[in-house]
C-alpha cells in the first residue's frame, strides 16, 4: 500500500468511528452540552464540517482559510435536526475524501498554504488527520455518556480481548 493509501485508509477509519457513534444518537443527544462553554455533538459536526470545506476545496491550489468560512458561527448552537447535521457531516467528509482521491504520491511533497503557513502537503494530511481524529475522540466519548450502557462498543468490548487474541472475536458489522 503507498503511503498515500495508508493515509487516506486512515481518515476513512477516522469517518467510521464517528459514523459508528453518530448512528447510535437519540434526538435529544445531539445538542446537549455540559456546559455553556463545551461543544455539543451537533457543534463538533458543524467545525468539522467548516473545516471540511474550508481545507479541501482546492487543497492544491488555494490557502486551507477560505474567506467562505464562518469558523466563530461553527461553535454556536444551529440547533440543526439530526438529518441536517447528518448531510453536514457527509458533505464535510465527501469533500475531504475526494480530494485526498484526487492526490497521487508525486504530490506529496508540494507545498500548500493553511493561514498563509506553507505545509507540504504531507504534513497538511497529517494535520487534518489529527485534528479530525482529535474531535472524532471526543465525539465517540460524547456519544457514549450520552447512549450509557445502550451504546455500542466501536472495538473490543471490555471483557473480550483474549476472545479477540484468540481470533474467536467477531466484529460488529460495519467495524
Amino acid at each position: 500500500m503507498s503511503e498515500l493509501a495508508t493515509i487516506r485508509f486512515e481518515f476513512e477509519r477516522t469517518r467510521r468511528l464517528g459514523d459508528r457513534s453518530l448512528a447510535q444518537l437519540e434526538v435529544g443527544d445531539w445538542h446537549t452540552r455540559s456546559d455553556d462553554e463545551a461543544n455539543s455533538i451537533a457543534i463538533i459536526v458543524q467545525h468539522m464540517h467548516g473545516n471540511m470545506l474550508s481545507r479541501w476545496t482546492e487543497f492544491l491550489t488555494s490557502d486551507g482559510e477560505k474567506t467562505f468560512r464562518d469558523r466563530d458561527g461553527e461553535f454556536e448552537d444551529q440547533h440543526r435536526s439530526p438529518e441536517a447535521l447528518r448531510a453536514l457531516w457527509a458533505e464535510g467528509w465527501t469533500c475531504c475524501l475526494d480530494a485526498i482521491g484526487a492526490l497521487d504520491d508525486g504530490d506529496l511533497d508540494k507545498t500548500i498554504t493553511i493561514r498563509s503557513e506553507p505545509l507540504t502537503v504531507r504534513e497538511a494530511l497529517l494535520r487534518q488527520l489529527s485534528h479530525y481524529s482529535y474531535h472524532v475522540g471526543q465525539l465517540v466519548l460524547l456519544a457514549r455518556a450520552a447512549r450509557g450502557k445502550e451504546f455500542q462498543s466501536l472495538t473490543i468490548p471490555r471483557g473480550q480481548s483474549k476472545q479477540h487474541t484468540k481470533g474467536t472475536y467477531k466484529r460488529p458489522p460495519g467495524s
